[in-house]
């Protein structure tokens, strides 16, 4: 049985629960029973799913059943689950052993596809996950310009290092936490927060700390608040700011890289910036990060200078092989195919929510989606955390009990992946013109 012929079939309801029991142990060993916070699903009142499998668009539970799925492993999955090509990418590269203490060649051959689509990484470094790449971007801004202060964005999310863990975005929004706990004050105090979409905030902190900023990071299109797209012009006021100071401009594209187009967002946009941070896509699915920017700039990171950065699995080769076979199968085609499918996608929801009377404002930038239950698209942090929440929670409850699994958080993007065609958009767009109206029947 394929998985969507299963996407209804789960265990017969005298069978005991292996979910349950895999919760209750988990229970017992992790912190809230998870790995990772967003996967509590307790911001959407749900007791928290246990995943054993994917198969294209679908995922499955642990006691058999499919969903059709918008998580994508957080952005990652871009050509569905599990596809072919990159599981025998990733065997090949097994047999071959695995980390070997050494550079190896898949090292190259992907961070040759790196450049090649991103031209602005002369030079880069691999690391084991996005938090890592951000961390070590920061600290060579810091090092290279030899200043201390960092601007970010409210509700922007860096990875959970302690100088970037201040007013982050949709987790810490989920789950109401300050996000400088358990930050030293002086550590947060190098952390400037400014409204994104807000020009105007970044000059005026500029001009409150002349020569003092090392860098800004900012996600160029924020997707830890849900979807926000950068306003006109904004990109492009953020380069000249950072010129004008000798600062440098970070783009975190650990989910717009490979995701908004073949050249993530910078391509998209025409913005070039001094550093890039990628994660997610670049590595298949497997844990991975990556770091680079102008060749001077990475000059200063050891052993060619003296910013240190290291990690004993960087650049793994199964990590590598993955990225590398995902990679050479986004060509532009697909990512025409990918946009004309979100876009359909997108004018469901619209349409459906519509019919309903209920309020949404939808935010789309290529694959990336967010459904924000408020009257309008917002364009900053601030405007998104006005979003009704409860009215997201029975809109998520109402899509997984018919098998569509959205993410557990107002806050989080949709993701989008090859692996959606017609059939599971008429799947997906019947179910929520049903969910619109649980939604208004639970008001």
């Amino acid at each position: 049985m394929t998985a969507p012929e299963a996407g209804r079939a789960g265990r017969s309801p005298t069978a005991p629960s292996r979910m349950a029991d895999l919760r209750t142990r988990a229970e017992d060993l992790f912190p809230g029973g998870v790995n990772s916070p967003v996967r509590a699903f307790r911001s959407v009142g749900r007791a928290p799913l246990v995943l054993d499998k994917g198969a294209g668009p679908r995922v499955r539970d642990a006691d058999g059943r499919w969903y059709l799925d918008y998580i994508g492993s957080w952005g990652p999955a871009i050509l569905g689950h599990a596809h072919p090509t990159v599981i025998e990418a990733v065997r090949e590269a097994a047999f071959d052993g695995f980390a070997l203490g050494a550079t190896g060649p898949r090292e190259v051959e992907l961070g040759e596809l790196v450049r090649a689509a991103m031209p602005s990484m002369e030079r880069m470094r691999f690391t084991s996950s996005g938090t890592e790449a951000a961390m070590s971007a920061v600290r060579l801004a810091r090092g290279a310009t030899g200043r201390d202060l960092v601007v970010k964005f409210n509700g922007g999310y860096h990875g959970h290092s302690d100088g970037l863990l201040v007013e982050a975005g949709s987790g810490v929004a989920t789950l109401a936490i300050p996000g400088s706990a358990g930050v030293p004050t002086p550590t947060a105090a190098a952390t400037i927060v400014v409204p994104y979409n807000d020009p105007d905030a970044v000059a005026a902190a500029f001009a409150a700390h002349p020569g003092r900023i090392a860098a800004i990071i900012v996600e160029p299109v924020a997707a830890n608040a849900g979807v926000l797209p950068p306003a006109p012009g904004f990109l492009d006021r953020l380069r000249e700011i950072t010129t004008a100071d000798g600062a440098l401009l970070i783009f975190d594209e650990v989910i717009t890289g490979f995701r908004v187009g073949p050249g993530g967002a910078q391509g998209r946009y025409g913005v070039t910036p001094d550093l890039t941070v990628l994660g997610k896509i670049v590595g298949g699915g497997m844990p991975v990060g990556a770091y680079g920017g102008r060749a001077d700039l990475m000059a200063h990171i050891a052993p060619s200078g003296p910013v240190y950065q290291a990690g004993t699995l960087s650049g793994h080769p199964l990590a590598m092989a993955a990225g590398t076979a995902t990679l050479r199968l986004l060509s532009a085609d697909r990512y025409d195919a990918l946009e004309a499918t979100s876009a359909r996608l997108e004018a469901g929801l619209r349409a459906a929510a519509a019919a309903s009377g209920t309020p949404v404002g939808i935010t789309r930038v290529g694959s990336l989606l967010t459904v924000f239950f408020r009257a309008g698209a917002p364009a900053t942090a601030e405007e998104a955390f006005t979003a009704d929440r409860a009215a997201y929670a029975r809109f998520f409850g109402a899509m997984l009990d018919a098998g569509v699994l959205l993410a557990p958080s107002q806050f989080e993007a949709w993701f989008v992946s090859l692996a959606h065609g017609e059939a599971e958009l008429d799947e997906t767009l019947a179910t929520a013109a049903t969910a619109f109206a649980a939604v208004e029947a639970g008001r």
